[in-house]
């Protein structure tokens, strides 16, 4: 294809249409590539691996129905740029500014060409779906916090995880930690919730999508700090989440659930490494 041709390609507005069986593999084998690159290209830092994978899942994009490959090219465009972000805890300015354009470049390309360009609306930001939250799902937000009281300091310990993050005293520092851990958290669920999950789910069954955003969703966090074991608490919080959004249909519910655990997370980060500051925990 000339570049003209593949502009086009990606910009056209096709009937939408259910694709034959081999299309359907090469879709499914899209999605399977495109997990193995986020975990090459972000969690374990394999660059040239992880790019490979990339290029080629790209490159089977136009092998499938066109309105499935104009908005899963949004899922890779937007991985490429996470593959090109230094991923750390560090809260100084600059690192602020780097990560920020960077990780917010991920989310607004990809709104701005749903909306703008292809005009499906597939990428969105539904903050709240017209209720109040039932008893329940205050409940589960208390239960949240309660789980992450009790596991994430056994884990930062354990793990020696903690380690991957800085805390310093100062209200300057911890300011910026604790801005830093709730701003990623809320891009956490902008990004992988609703805009990946989002996409996944109008070509693939729930169950398959909700692993794949998992699965990308856990690859950041553990390039970001969470490393040992902590890949498996963090993929579970994935799918819950996941499954609590599709539920809800509410971005604002599961970013308070995401925040309420950044909190005590924060908390935790603090007691690791001064005990003495705040003695609030069991371990």
């Amino acid at each position: 294809m000339r570049s003209g041709d593949l502009l086009e390609y990606f910009r056209s507005d096709p009937d939408i249409i259910s694709a034959g069986p081999a299309r359907r593999r090469i879709q499914y084998a899209c999605l399977a590539i495109l997990c193995i690159s986020a975990v090459a290209l972000v969690a374990l830092q394999m660059k040239f691996a992880g790019y490979t994978f990339l290029i080629l899942g790209a490159v089977l994009l136009p092998l499938t129905p066109k309105v499935f490959a104009r908005n899963m090219f949004l899922v890779f465009f937007s991985l490429g740029i996470l593959g090109l972000t230094p991923i750390t805890t560090d809260v100084s300015y600059t690192n602020f500014v780097r990560m920020g354009l960077a990780l917010g470049a991920a989310v607004i390309i990809p709104y701005i060409v749903s909306r703008y360009i292809y005009q499906d609306y597939l990428v969105r930001f539904r903050f709240h779906h017209g209720r109040k939250w039932f008893k329940k799902e205050i409940l589960y937000i208390f239960f949240t916090v309660v789980v992450a009281y009790v596991l994430l300091p056994f884990y930062l310990r354990d793990t020696g995880a903690y380690l991957n993050w800085s805390v310093e005293p100062g209200f300057g520092f911890l300011t910026r930690l604790f801005i830093g851990t709730n701003g990623l958290g809320i891009w956490d669920e902008l990004f992988f919730v609703s805009t990946v999950l989002g996409i996944f789910r109008r070509f693939f069954s729930f169950l398959w999508a909700n692993v794949a955003q998992a699965v990308l969703f856990t690859s950041f966090l553990y390039e970001l700090g969470f490393t040992g074991w902590g890949f498996v608490m963090i993929f579970i919080f994935a799918l819950i989440q996941g499954v609590v959004f599709r539920q809800t249909d509410s971005l604002l519910y599961v970013i308070t659930i995401h925040l309420a655990l950044d909190f005590v997370l924060y908390l935790a980060l603090i007691h690791a490494h001064h005990p003495g500051w705040l003695p609030i925990f069991l371990l």
